[in-house]
């Protein structure tokens, strides 16, 4: 359902009513309209006709709100004054006036949806979030940072646990580097959305799972035939330059991107779960990574809530990161087993399974 700019601005309670909804959205940008121009703003939106569309940045208001933004506060000496007064940080993660404008009019949107009784819009496709310094989606940033600094504690643990000589050592290490590389591009992605780390924090969350098939294919096959874990090797290769390739030269397309990570995530799950399988009666850690590849797959059933953030910080997608960081333990602890396992049994000169 659209906002009518009419009835959006226009309160039969007056000043009163309009000040109450000033106060339902936050302030939290550096950028304000002139009383002039605000006065500007309320008669150029009240003329605009409505659109059929419930995204926020697709409404008449939204846009508009922008366009007058930008031309009173971007330009000349207003622009020289933003820029003078911006934070250092705001200024080095690339937050522009327009982004500012982009920023208060988004909430200015979002109150008037609220004050109407529709359901809070998307803008640009994501929920609205409150900005903390310069972190754009904060709870997702920091269960991003929680989940990058698990990995490299367990990394570093398996590190001091198992001796260099184990076989799966080296494949564990890069995996860990593939994931710390993913990690860190997901806090950027979520300090600062732009077309760059947008396309990173895709492709590299796309290598964790194409390296978790490899590193599948090294623990059940490689060990024993070096040669077809290589070939498998090449061929996840192939597949990841072919999909950035796609995605950054032909289309960006996000369903077809869900449905490859979908289709890749699903081959690693029942690799995985096969193995386990298999060696349940010998290995007695084997239940840990059974669970693991469960947990992951399940837990990003949570992007399936998907609803407006809680206290605009915490939405779906934020819960779903959160919950991945106990993981990080118990699939590291697996590791450290099965690689001590592996070690040993190769001294003893007993067959791997």
């Amino acid at each position: 359902m659209p906002l009518s700019s009419r009835s959006a601005f226009v309160s039969p309670d007056g000043p009163k009513a309009a000040a109450a909804m000033a106060s339902v959205f936050p302030r939290c940008t550096s950028v304000r309209l002139p009383a002039s121009a605000a006065v500007s703003l309320l008669l150029l939106l009240m003329s605009v006709s409505t659109v059929q569309s419930s995204q926020g940045d697709k409404e008449p208001v939204y846009r508009d709100c922008v366009k007058l933004c930008v031309r009173t506060n971007c330009t000349g000496a207003r622009l020289r004054g933003f820029e003078s007064t911006q934070p250092q940080y705001m200024a080095l993660t690339g937050w522009t006036c327009h982004d500012d404008c982009r920023y208060q009019c988004m909430w200015t949107t979002v109150g008037l949806y609220q004050a109407e009784g529709y359901r809070v819009p998307q803008f640009h496709g994501k929920w609205p979030f409150v900005r903390f310094l310069c972190f754009e989606e904060p709870a997702s940033a920091l269960a991003s940072l929680l989940n990058g600094l698990a990995c490299l504690l367990m990394l570093l643990r398996y590190r001091s646990t198992v001796p260099r000589q184990s076989p799966m050592y080296h494949t564990t290490n890069a995996f860990s580097l593939v994931s710390l590389n993913a990690w860190f591009w997901s806090t950027v992605f979520h300090t600062r959305d732009t077309y760059l780390t947008e396309k990173m924090d895709y492709f590299c969350a796309t290598a964790v799972i194409l390296y978790s098939i490899y590193l599948c294919c090294v623990r059940t096959l490689g060990l024993r035939q070096p040669g077809i874990s290589s070939m498998v090797g090449v061929f996840l290769i192939l597949i990841f330059t072919s999909h950035v390739s796609y995605l950054t030269f032909v289309s960006f397309d996000y369903g077809y991107n869900m449905a490859a990570n979908v289709t890749i995530g699903m081959v690693n799950l029942l690799w995985w779960l096969c193995w386990c399988w298999q060696n349940r009666r010998t290995l007695p850690y084997w239940w840990k990574c059974g669970l693991v590849v469960l947990l992951l797959h399940g837990l990003a059933l949570l992007e399936l809530m998907d609803f407006p953030p809680l206290l605009w910080v915490l939405d779906a997608h934020a819960v779903w990161h959160l919950s991945t960081i106990p993981v990080h333990f118990l699939f590291y602890s697996f590791l450290i087993d099965d690689s001590l396992y592996l070690l040993n049994t190769e001294k003893m000169g007993v067959k791997v399974e």
